[in-house]
């Protein structure tokens, strides 16, 4: 069976944007969505004092909405509802965790909770975080975004941008990049954003026009390397590469009608570590297209 495209739903307008998106994405894969909602209450010893049908009926109610104006947009799409019994970030990141049964999570930038101009909400930025499979978090569109959230200018190319650690490639960011041009027919950017030695730092004084070039040529011979392999599998698919000045600069910049942005995050051996670099974190709170945070060894 096709793994599921997952929603988190939580009844707000950014959770509906969110749920649409992911039904296009589910479209495209051939799989079905699942819309999910985390439902807390009551999962304590409190639910002793309650009739068992009435606990998740209001969740039940919204999700059923949610389902059927999702199902009419999307016609042929399988639509699938779940209450989750837990917290809103143990219960999504655990959905993730079965598996076999998803391979993508999409939630919304931020939820009924989230306070008035947040960009991206604590649900979402601790799900991608600590999810087990990719999170792709879709911004509402509106004075933020400028643009309808997932739908690219009509007659233009498609284009997937993909953040490149060119030290340390990631197959796994790279492979889910690839695929996503792949099923977009879309024209992959793969963007690394490189920094200055320290050492120009410490003596305090900025590279020559002639040092910044030899530094710039190696950055991209690196990038070139990075994706040399990937190339070769996806012959039909135009790839851009990209070397700048600058990581998370780079990424932000120049990406608003990119129909996917993809960065990656490591997975951490203990709950101590960061749960997301700084490149993600930037990304997620500053780039105005869908993000997708893919974790990574």
């Amino acid at each position: 069976m096709t793994p599921a495209v997952l929603a988190g739903v939580d009844g707000s307008p950014e959770s509906t944007v969110a749920a649409h998106w992911a039904a296009g994405e589910a479209l495209r894969r051939g799989a079905p969505l699942r819309l999910l909602h985390a439902w807390p209450w009551l999962t304590d010893g409190r639910a002793s004092f309650a009739d068992p049908e009435d606990l998740p009926v209001a969740a039940q109610r919204m999700l059923a909405a949610v389902a059927e104006e999702v199902g009419a947009r999307h016609p042929g799409l399988t639509v699938q509802t779940d209450v989750v019994l837990d917290a809103a970030v143990d219960g999504l990141v655990a959905a993730t965790e079965v598996a076999g049964d998803a391979d993508l999570l999409v939630l919304g930038s931020r939820g009924l909770g989230g306070f008035k101009g947040l960009l991206v909400g604590s649900v979402s930025m601790a799900v991608a975080g600590r999810a087990a499979v990719p999170v792709v978090v879709v911004r509402q569109p509106g004075p933020e975004t400028g643009t309808e959230t997932g739908t690219e200018s009509a007659g233009a190319v498609p284009e997937v941008v993909v953040g490149v650690d060119a030290a340390a490639p990631s197959d796994t960011v790279l492979d889910f990049a690839f695929r996503e041009a792949e099923l977009r027919g879309a024209r992959l950017r793969a963007v690394h954003g490189w920094n200055l030695p320290a050492s120009f730092a410490v003596v305090g004084f900025l590279p020559s026009g002639t040092e910044t070039a030899q530094l710039q040529a190696v950055e991209e011979k690196a990038l070139a390397a990075a994706l040399a392999g990937h190339r070769a599998r996806y012959p039909h698919i135009e790839v851009v590469e990209q070397a700048r000045l600058g990581a998370a600069r780079t990424l932000v910049e120049d990406t608003e009608d990119a129909a996917l942005l993809v960065v990656g995050r490591r997975r951490r051996p203990h709950d101590l570590a960061p749960r997301l670099g700084r490149t993600a974190h930037a990304v997620l709170h500053h780039a105005r297209p869908p993000v997708a945070v893919v974790p990574h060894a």
